[in-house]
């Protein structure tokens, strides 16, 4: 019977950390805690795609004024953050929104991010439409959700079969 509930909470627990929409799956939310007197925070996932080719075109959520999609590019020796129109989620691959790539951009908070805390956060994809999932806030300096770090074209791969 203890066997039968430790199986079942950890079902339960994997399922809450997901969000979908059609062929379109969010798993791996999470966001910074805030550092200081900070006004801005970001938040980051994995986007998997069974389906065709879609985009992440618009996020919205109510810890800050504004709520962007960024992705860092290097302007000479330097990575500055930049707002882009969408984020590509190719047809049967995926698209990491993590550190140093793309990710959801929060500003003008309206009060910091704290360790441990969650909100809602609703994701716009062009086909599968929306989705809300749940940004666990980690510690200041977290790098990951600790499963996988790509080497790869900012925030986007293709899965090979």
């Amino acid at each position: 019977m203890k066997t039968i509930a430790t199986l079942a909470f950890a079902a339960a627990t994997l399922w809450a950390g997901l969000a979908n929409a059609g062929s379109v799956t969010v798993s791996d939310a999470w966001a910074r805690a805030s550092a200081g007197p900070a006004r801005a925070g970001a938040a980051f996932m994995m986007i998997m795609n069974k389906g065709e080719a879609d985009k992440l075109v618009a996020a919205k959520a109510d810890v800050g004024q504004t709520t962007e999609l960024h992705t860092h590019i290097k302007e000479g020796d330097v990575m500055r953050m930049r707002r882009v129109d969408s984020v590509p989620v190719p047809a049967g691959g995926m698209a990491m929104l993590q550190p140093g790539g793309y990710h959801v951009m929060f500003m003008k908070l309206k009060a910091p991010l704290k360790e441990g805390s969650t909100f809602p956060l609703t994701l716009t994809f062009e086909k599968a439409g929306d989705v809300t999932v749940t940004v666990t806030v980690k510690a200041a300096g977290a790098m990951g959700g600790g499963h996988m770090h790509m080497q790869h074209a900012p925030g986007t791969m293709k899965k090979s079969n």
